[in-house]
């Protein structure tokens, strides 16, 4: 875990958005390579929790509520992170020195964001794939970043995979949140880390497959995170009457996005609206990415709390439990799960 050397947190412990920058500033000073994993028994824990995500920042805006939720009622939340994210842009002028095409030190600099982002989160086990820089950001397709050959897009699949089976057996969570197959959004990184975690959530049971990584763990259930358009609609219509009409590319309609699925292939709503205040401050720990005074901002101020503290999945492997949450859908990630 990154942040091994920092002090605990407590699990139920919002950090105020005003304190985002003195745990960057603390984070820093504390993540100068992967510290050793703190010792825990994961049995122990009734909820088990994995979440596998491509870059830093990827896990606060789509799922850190619900992240906050379940770190704090004490559940073990476990995050992968695959790569740095090296080739991200950087929002911050005094720190453009550190874009991919000048110093190239972005990837480290996000270590400690993210090191920052769990502080707030209150999740105390995130770890990189492979170890921190293991895979470089592969940027987007067709661009240099996606040709390097130490990119996660090209990182065989193989040893991928068994990076993350070992995490799945040390950790034995019941449920695995990742992108679908699309990665979201198209990104190279996120369809390949949909691709690493979902051949790690078939192998780790398997018995025959890398015996040298631990005893076989078969999680219960698999979800994707996604956007109902309903959802999406309602983000474009808020962000527009604010003025700020350019996020989603300018379009009026949820339709004519390239994420987002049909509202009835929406399984599950985490309501952790609760939790934004932690989100929020996670979202201002990643500086670098997340404009403090930008629209994802602008969207948690005009479509409500409870609307950006709801987060939604789809579950595709494993049964689902009781759909008695709003809009006919699990409430709960674990719901089902004994």
């Amino acid at each position: 875990m990154s942040e091994a050397t920092l002090p605990p947190p407590d699990p139920g412990e919002k950090v105020p958005v005003d304190a985002a920058d003195a745990v960057l500033a603390a984070a820093a000073t504390a993540v100068d390579g992967a510290a050793e994993p703190e010792a825990f028994t994961p049995l122990d824990v009734p909820k088990r929790l994995l979440l596998v995500h491509a870059h830093p920042d990827d896990e606060t805006i789509g799922t850190g509520a619900t992240m906050a939720k379940y770190a704090a009622e004490h559940a073990l939340v476990t995050l992968v992170t695959c790569t740095l994210g090296e080739e991200g842009e950087v929002l911050v002028p005094e720190l453009e020195h550190l874009a991919a095409d000048k110093e190239d030190g972005l990837g480290q600099h996000r270590i400690g964001e993210l090191a920052a982002a769990m502080e707030a989160l209150g999740v105390r086990d995130h770890r990189f794939l492979g170890g921190p820089g293991r895979w470089r950001d592969s940027g987007m397709m067709d661009t240099p970043a996606n040709e390097r050959p130490e990119c996660f897009w090209r990182a065989d699949l193989d040893e991928a995979t068994r990076e993350l089976v070992a995490v799945v057996r040390e950790v034995r969570p019941q449920v695995v949140v990742t992108y679908d197959e699309k990665g979201g959004y198209g990104h190279p990184d996120h369809i390949q880390a949909h691709r690493v975690a979902v051949a790690a959530f078939d192998k780790a049971g398997d018995p025959s497959y890398a015996p040298g990584l631990g005893e076989p763990w078969q999680p219960a259930k698999l979800y994707y995170t996604t956007f109902p358009k309903s959802v999406l609609q309602a983000g474009i219509d808020a962000l527009k009457a604010a003025g700020e009409s350019d996020f989603f590319g300018g379009v009026d309609s949820a339709e004519d996005l390239p994420f987002g699925v049909p509202d009835d292939q929406v399984t599950t709503e985490v309501d952790a609206g609760d939790y934004l205040d932690a989100k929020t401050a996670a979202m201002r720990a990643h500086k670098t990415q997340i404009a403090v005074d930008g629209p994802f901002f602008a969207l948690s101020n005009n479509i409500g709390q409870k609307a950006f503290g709801t987060e939604y999945y789809m579950l595709v492997k494993g049964s689902a439990g009781p759909r008695d949450g709003a809009n006919g859908r699990e409430p709960d990630l674990f719901a089902g799960v004994d």
